[in-house]
């Protein structure tokens, strides 16, 4: 992980989930570009991950600078790419976000974190599905000093909670966006955390109910957009955050139509976007920045792939990183460090 500076951005665009609420055309005003970058021996304080559930990346192009104007500013002004993936197993939000936390692939017996359902089941761990003790950024982090926070629309993830009670300190799951979202900007404006996520359904929802890519989910990915906007305005306004890193990235895609996304072998279902975007985060592709990792086109490279795409589980050690501590143990995914977000 080769850093210029304190001051970085890092989003991993899972798949977009947005509000089916109505869009208006007037565009946001765009974010402020990033500030030019501290000394080159500064490390970054802050991160906040956000993970938008369901967005296929076709959407941010179908949208355009004109409807999905924060998404394009942290593009442009970033290094990114629209073909990550998926975790190989599934293609559904439990198991995806566990390996964004973790650096772990799905499957136990192979060393993953065994996660494989995708409802609430009240009681359960990610310890007990892995059958051995599981760690993730959130232990990292808490371990080193920093205190984290967990902020998602789907109640389904109080399973982190339950899973690392003591590393997280601040945790509000609920089946409520708007809440969410304004909760998630309190908390920056009124807490100091090293590692906040943010985790954001409403294209999830709107592709389960009108189908993914639909006019109604496009729309909710466009509300997103604007929810985005608002927590980016709300760092700005922090000149405490001045250091943040944002990692934005999405559990899954979805098809054409389909009202389902649980096929994990459609390329529709496991392309999701990655983007880093910040004062120490140069501009241009990410696959460029990275030859040790290989874009996939339009394949699903096992993880015995020689070299492997970007996932969406690289995002746990590409936060620690970024921090400037250790990967997270027990980890694969990024273990070593070295996906780079500067030259």
């Amino acid at each position: 992980m080769r850093l210029r500076s304190s001051a970085a951005v890092v989003l991993s665009l899972a798949l977009l989930a947005v509000p089916t609420a109505a869009h208006t055309e007037s565009a946001p005003s765009p974010v402020a570009a990033p500030a030019a970058a501290a000394a080159p021996d500064a490390r970054t304080q802050h991160v906040l991950a956000i993970s938008v559930d369901g967005l296929n990346p076709a959407a941010i192009r179908r949208l355009g600078r004109t409807r999905a104007p924060h998404l394009y500013q942290l593009i442009d002004q970033g290094v990114s790419t629209l073909n990550a993936r998926t975790a190989v197993e599934r293609t559904t939000t439990l198991p995806n976000h566990t390996s964004m936390l973790t650096g772990r692939r799905v499957t136990a017996s192979r060393g993953g974190h065994g996660v494989t359902w995708d409802d609430d089941r009240p009681g359960t761990t990610v310890q007990q599905a892995a059958g051995h003790s599981v760690a993730s950024v959130f232990t990292v982090v808490h371990d080193a000093g920093g205190s984290t926070a967990l902020f998602a629309s789907k109640a389904k993830f109080s399973l982190y909670q339950r899973s690392w009670p003591q590393a997280i300190d601040r945790s509000f799951t609920r089946d409520d966006e708007a809440a969410t979202v304004r909760q998630v900007r309190r908390d920056l404006r009124t807490r100091t955390r090293a590692f906040t996520f943010l985790h954001l359904a409403r294209p999830d929802r709107a592709g389960h109910e009108y189908g993914f890519l639909s006019s109604r989910y496009l729309t909710a990915v466009a509300k997103v957009d604007d929810e985005i906007g608002a927590v980016l305005d709300t760092i700005a306004a922090e000149p405490a955050l001045d250091d943040l890193v944002v990692v934005l990235t999405s559990d899954h895609g979805g098809a054409q139509g389909s009202r389902s996304h649980s096929d994990a072998s459609l390329l529709a279902n496991y392309t999701v976007p990655f983007i880093v975007w910040g004062p120490t985060v140069d501009r241009g592709d990410l696959y460029q920045f990275n030859p040790d990792y290989r874009d996939p086109v339009g394949g699903r490279p096992g993880y015995g792939a020689e070299r492997q795409p970007v996932r969406n589980g690289d995002l746990a050690n590409l936060a620690t990183a970024l921090l400037g501590l250790g990967p997270v143990p027990g980890s694969e995914l990024n273990d070593a460090q070295n996906l780079d977000v500067a030259l």
